[in-house]
């Protein structure tokens, strides 16, 4: 169904538009504008490739991200690759033209943004790639929210001219005031205990890697920052920091902040993870309440303290002339002073899976 639609307002010759509608006379039915070119930029982004390879025949495809996003005032460098539908030699004098919106640059020259030979340049590009060995990599500058579109891609060379109609990006500028970049991520291992070094990295998403984002944390503020291509071509620029944990790092918040240079300034974005740690016992301690010297057959409790993660199971143990015994489970023990026999010293236990004290 949204195939038919897209097909009616390519080439129907009944469409007609009146203000914000575009209506079939035939059908008698209206979409909103919006609602139109929303399907087509869905039936693009999402594929109808068969559809569009049996209609339009291409014979250049290219290998990019689908749907790419920048910052206004940033760069962007979209990552590409083309290749020809049949074999052809890309060895010599080639020019690569971007066109936006429309891919039949014949019918709208207008939408020609960039061409390599000097002919054209609209738009602030530049393609990076080497196109003798089918590379397409360009870079954006300067851009503003007017630069969201598609962009299909094309090469002239003196053996092959042929466009991409069927394969290409969808570029987003944000364009909101102010518009927010991209949160970094903050990875840190799971099941994390005392005494392990484990190793800490944030990572950001980088639309232009000779311009990466600045990132600062609370950890070591002379972690050494890195980019990293991705397997898609696109880029990441990480810092990371290997700590030793102990149990005052449970509870401990990492802060990770990531700043974009964009004309005229900076945007920053920030991101928070709070570490949980776990760990053996600690300042176990003992009380008994009511506290001081105690009389035959009044009754007394003592209580058990600790600070351990995950939460210690406490055992109560006497000491008398005999030995040591296990006399209770548990963080209070009750007894009753009623002979001799419960004279002694008593003491408390706290144990977990990490250890005991």
């Amino acid at each position: 169904m949204k195939s038919f639609k897209i097909q009616l307002v390519l080439k129907s010759s009944h469409c007609i538009k009146k203000g914000c509608l575009v209506c079939w006379l035939a059908s008698q039915t209206c979409f909103s504008l919006a609602i139109v070119c929303s399907l087509l930029t869905f039936q693009f982004v999402s594929g109808a490739a068969d559809n569009c390879e049996t209609n339009k025949k291409p014979e250049l495809f290219i290998t990019t991200p689908g749907q790419l996003e920048a910052l206004s005032g940033s760069c962007l460098q979209v990552p590409c690759n083309f290749s020809a539908k049949t074999s052809a030699s890309f060895t010599g004098k080639n020019f690569g033209v971007w066109i936006k919106s429309d891919s039949r640059f014949k019918e709208f020259p207008e939408n020609v943004i960039f061409n390599s030979s000097g002919s054209t340049k609209t738009y602030p590009l530049e393609i990076t790639g080497n196109l003798e060995r089918q590379n397409c990599t360009t870079v954006f500058q300067n851009l503003t929210s007017e630069h969201s579109d598609v962009y299909f891609f094309r090469i002239e060379h003196t053996q092959t001219k042929a466009t991409a109609s069927c394969s290409g990006f969808h570029l987003t500028v944000t364009s909101e005031t102010p518009d927010s970049p991209w949160s970094p991520s903050i990875n840190v291992p799971s099941d994390l205990k005392e005494h392990q070094s484990v190793t800490v990295t944030c990572s950001a998403f980088t639309p232009c890697p000779h311009s990466p984002p600045q990132l600062t944390w609370n950890l070591q503020q002379d972690s050494l920052r890195q980019t990293e291509k991705n397997t898609d071509g696109t880029f990441t620029t990480k810092i990371q920091e290997t700590i030793t944990l102990s149990d005052t790092h449970d509870g401990y918040n990492i802060r990770c902040s990531a700043r974009y240079p964009v004309t005229g300034g900076n945007k920053t974005a920030e991101t928070e993870v709070t570490l949980s740690v776990s760990y053996a016992p600690r300042n176990t301690s003992a009380s008994i309440s009511p506290p001081g010297l105690v009389s035959a057959g009044s009754w007394v409790e003592l209580s058990c303290s600790s600070r351990a993660k995950p939460p210690p199971r406490f055992t109560w143990f006497r000491i008398s002339t005999e030995g040591t015994f296990n006399v209770s489970v548990g963080q209070v023990y009750r007894l009753q002073r009623t002979n001799m026999t419960d004279l002694g010293s008593y003491y408390c236990e706290a144990e977990n899976i990490l250890g005991r004290q």
